[in-house]
């Protein structure tokens, strides 16, 4: 049976940071005000002329190096974006020209902050149909393009960055003792669009608009959901919450990431926190989460990772991988 191993990972964040104090300079705010709510203390700002791309070939090249893997053995670049540099063409096919990779294909898949577990998943079943050899997935954000700064309930939650996964087609028996992706389960339920979505677009207003939410209703929403599809992952992983070794949350608030390790009976010390210096990069927090935690040792081989993000459509999903 094949699956999809991670070989290696990396990550990139803009120079800049911008914290809670320089923020309320800017909104009525303040650094206690944000902490309180959220957990975030700063987050990574790109700067003028550095777009989406710029920070998604970086945590590439990272990856790829990681991996001990060559552009040239690459056949797919899937990008998770929400922030892309152009209308189009996918962002994606810039990283791919960016690293110098000429064969295979890459495109981007759109799912907000569930966008790198649907991105993860998307590659892993091309992977497993023999679509691709090799897969590099990317979750990229500038969100700081796309915030209202005047308006304290969103602009403090957000930040920019990068990370991204090399995924290999290897061989395993079928079983949850493999190496690789055990199981992947993605929703999406579009009719709370109101309750996440930038009020803007190319067919109906003609220009980028600037994000909306109503943040306790997704609060809501993301500690049901959330605790659904870990258990349905799970289930079909064949593993039990006791089985998890590292719980890898999409980084949105401090107080959702902390309801669903309860809810699976984690302690907190088997949960990668990151959001308190990088905020919510969106599709970019699972990776920039994880390549903190490999980086510093905590995730290490044969560990049971799993990955679950909710976002804008409303999206939601998760990834089981033994590393």
């Amino acid at each position: 049976m094949i699956r999809s191993v991670v070989e290696g990972c990396g990550a990139y964040l803009p120079e800049r940071v911008m914290t809670n104090a320089e923020l309320a300079k800017k909104v009525d705010t303040s650094d206690e005000w944000i902490v309180q709510r959220t957990g975030i203390q700063a987050r990574h700002i790109a700067a003028d002329g550095e777009f989406t791309s710029h920070l998604a070939t970086k945590a590439a090249a990272r990856a790829l190096e990681q991996a001990a893997i060559a552009v040239s053995d690459l056949d797919l670049i899937v990008l998770a974006t929400s922030t892309p540099d152009e209308t189009f063409p996918a962002t994606a096919t810039a990283v791919q020209a960016n690293l110098g990779m000429t064969r295979g294909a890459a495109f981007d898949v759109q799912a907000v902050c569930s966008g790198f577990v649907y991105a993860v998943s998307v590659a892993d079943s091309m992977i497993k149909n023999r679509m691709a050899g090799t897969a590099l997935v990317i979750g990229a954000e500038t969100f700081s393009r796309i915030l209202d700064w005047n308006d304290r309930g969103t602009c403090v939650l957000f930040g920019d960055g990068a990370g991204a996964l090399v995924l290999k087609a290897g061989e395993g028996q079928g079983s949850a003792a493999d190496r690789g992706i055990l199981a992947s389960t993605l929703h999406s339920d579009g009719r709370h669009h109101d309750l996440l979505y930038v009020d803007g677009g190319p067919s109906t207003t003609g220009t980028a608009g600037f994000l909306r939410m109503q943040g306790r209703e997704v609060f809501k929403h993301a500690v049901t959901n959330l605790a659904a599809v870990v258990g349905e992952s799970l289930q079909l992983a064949g593993l039990e919450p006791a089985d998890v070794d590292w719980l890898v949350p999409h980084q949105a608030n401090k107080r959702i990431i902390d309801s669903t390790g309860r809810k699976l009976g984690l302690s907190a010390d088997k949960v990668v926190v990151t959001v308190n210096q990088h905020a919510n990069t969106s599709a970019a927090s699972i990776p920039l989460a994880l390549d903190s935690a490999v980086s510093d040792g905590r995730i290490q081989r044969g560990h049971v990772v799993l990955l679950e993000a909710m976002g804008g459509g409303l999206t939601w999903g998760a990834n089981v991988i033994r590393w």
